[in-house]
């Protein structure tokens, strides 16, 4: 049995003033008519896939559940955290779930709720070939082949073909720009896409060996877990004890089963307000224009309007967002920045 497990716990805070806290990035329709968290569920038609598995915040569970109900996808659990500790134990309480009432050890297959994926025949080609692996006792990470050097993706060097996967040579933190172009020209390396696939028993076994603390306290949270309506919701006081640590440092980095599988699917992670324009449809001066928005002899901008007129004249490579109650203006190569602005805000109590 396939299991998708969509991770919803994000805040997304490199796209404010869009992207809040109690609302964030994955709940919006930023590509689309529909929401990320709607795009990233209905993608997965056409596999052969159980009902998802979804984890996120608490304080999203009935947005979370509403989006999904107006695309008719009634999921198999969703799983609360009282506070966000990482991927790895939310990866782990999804394990739980799955594996809840099911008659044999099923392969999840790990998608964050807030990606882009432009090619879905290419992504579900990938996830066949990741399914493959997996039932072989493979731990399966997908690597998107890079098409530019980006320093805000951390990357994946393969090493010897096993079919049509590669086993994990090297994980690479992200790069200086001079490196990136390095291992973009080698064809050796892939952007670090976060997303998975294995059996669940398997992850949890790879996760007792290298990082016990996470596993205890995930499966105590879960094992103490009680049902809220359509949620399931663990037990806060065990969960607080779990370390907060990403599944690439807690299992994929030290486990000798970790393989990649190539992935060249128009896929992004839409991280900052700069690859969101590269990520949406631009006009022939590579302005894209969200609401009401007028442009006069200005390129390569993303502009953004919620409620009210937004006019640029003579920009070049700017974001610009409006919404109710702020306005984001910043030239794209720093949008990376916008995470200190809402460091700022959260210290001034705003």
């Amino acid at each position: 049995m396939l299991i998708p497990v969509i991770l919803s716990g994000g805040a997304g805070t490199r796209l404010w003033p869009l992207s809040r806290e109690l609302y964030p990035k994955q709940l919006l329709a930023l590509t689309s008519q529909r929401t990320m968290i709607q795009d990233t569920a209905l993608r997965l038609k056409g596999l052969d896939a159980a009902a998802p598995v979804v984890v996120c915040n608490d304080a999203h569970r009935f947005l979370v559940a509403e989006q999904l109900r107006l695309v008719k996808i009634e999921p198999r659990a969703i799983v609360l955290e009282p506070f966000g500790r990482n991927t790895a134990p939310a990866i782990a309480l999804a394990a739980h779930a799955a594996l809840k009432n099911a008659k044999d050890d099923p392969i999840l297959l790990v998608l964050p709720a807030d990606h882009v994926i432009r090619d879905v025949a290419a992504f579900q080609m990938a996830a066949v070939a990741a399914v493959t692996a997996a039932e072989q006792g493979r731990l399966v990470t997908f690597g998107v082949v890079p098409h530019s050097p980006e320093t805000g993706y951390g990357y994946i060097k393969r090493g010897e073909a096993l079919g049509p996967v590669y086993r994990i040579g090297q994980f690479v933190e992200k790069p200086k720009a001079d490196k990136a172009a390095e291992f973009v020209s080698s064809g050796e390396y892939y952007w670090n896409s976060g997303m998975f696939v294995f059996r669940a028993r398997r992850y949890l076994e790879e996760l007792e060996r290298f990082a016990p603390a996470i596993a205890t306290a995930c499966r105590k949270a879960f094992e103490s877990a009680k049902s809220d309506l359509d949620f399931t919701r663990v037990d806060a006081q065990a969960f607080e004890a779990c370390p907060s640590d990403s599944i690439d440092y807690a299992v994929m980095e030290k486990t000798a089963d970790a393989v990649v599988v190539p992935l060249d699917a128009g896929w992004s992670d839409v991280g900052s307000w700069a690859s969101l324009h590269a990520a949406s449809d631009a006009d022939a001066s590579g302005n894209v224009s969200h609401g009401d928005v007028l442009v006069e002899d200005s390129n390569n901008c993303y502009l953004y309007s919620e409620s009210r007129l937004v006019a640029a004249v003579g920009l070049e490579g700017h974001v610009v967002v409006e919404t109710k109650d702020a306005v984001l203006v910043a030239p794209k190569d720093r949008v990376q920045d916008v995470k200190a602005l809402v460091n700022q805000l959260k210290e001034k109590g705003l």
